[in-house]
């Protein structure tokens, strides 16, 4: 597919249309409360770090987003278990100190709806890499949600993260695989890497299921059981990322 990337800080009237783009984002995964806060203050203040897809019609096709941060800052080095959440409260707590960065890490990538399954992913990727190096930083990290582990819930992320196939020896995972491809190699687990709570009644919103039941709840599009705590009336979502390095 032939595909038009660039910066949204070189192209800003497509900001309007990068949010409208349809994609296929869980509801109750937009409501992790440090997204929810935090990915419109991305396009505002770090433009650069965000790439738009464009096809030949001008349409917005898909999106980018990254995040600088420093990870050699006191109290840091390692990647965080908390992953997503983590990184992205480190970035702009970063921004606001006014330290210097020394790495980014991927936020999202995201397809139109109806453009899935055509390789832009993979090209989005192949895309932020280079906006990366270009931006002049050797190494790119990714919290990479794995896509197909929402079929298998109840696995546990330790062992599905570092899954391969047979016949290449490529993750199972085909999100990771697209990433290990690219040249990426995983790293660890983040076990914690996005945390979405709330009321019964939101969870109802949000996924159509009657949590009414003390325990684990299967939602779709979660990589791990929802806790239910019905007698107390909330429900609390913590899902696993798995950390990429890309060094570039």
């Amino acid at each position: 597919m032939d595909l038009h990337i660039t910066t949204l800080a070189d192209r800003p009237e497509l900001q309007g249309a990068m949010w409208q783009m349809v994609d296929t984002w869980p509801e109750f995964v937009i409501n992790d409360p440090v997204a929810w806060a935090n990915i419109g203050r991305i396009v505002s203040e770090l433009p650069e770090y965000v790439l738009v897809a464009t096809d030949s019609e001008g349409r917005v096709a898909g999106r980018a987003f990254s995040v600088p941060f420093q990870l050699a800052a006191d109290g840091r080095v390692q990647l965080p278990d908390g992953g997503w959440d983590q990184v992205v409260l480190w970035a702009f707590s970063d921004l606001r100190h006014g330290r210097t960065p020394d790495i980014v890490s991927a936020i999202e990538i995201t397809v139109a709806k109806d453009l899935q399954g055509r390789g832009i992913s993979g090209m989005l990727l192949a895309a932020l890499r280079d906006n990366v190096g270009r931006l002049g930083f050797s190494e790119l990290v990714a919290p990479v949600r794995p896509s197909a582990k929402s079929a298998e819930t109840n696995a546990l992320i330790q062992e599905y993260a570092y899954r391969t196939r047979a016949s290449d020896g490529l993750p199972h995972d085909p999100w990771l695989r697209v990433h290990v491809r690219a040249g990426g190699a995983i790293e660890k687990v983040a076990p914690a890497s996005m945390t979405v709570a709330g009321s019964l009644e939101q969870w109802r919103t949000w996924t159509g299921l009657p949590f009414g039941t003390t325990g684990p709840v299967e939602v779709p599009g979660a990589l791990v059981p929802v806790h239910c705590e019905a007698e107390r009336g909330y429900a609390v979502y913590v899902e696993p990322n798995v950390w990429v390095r890309h060094r570039l």
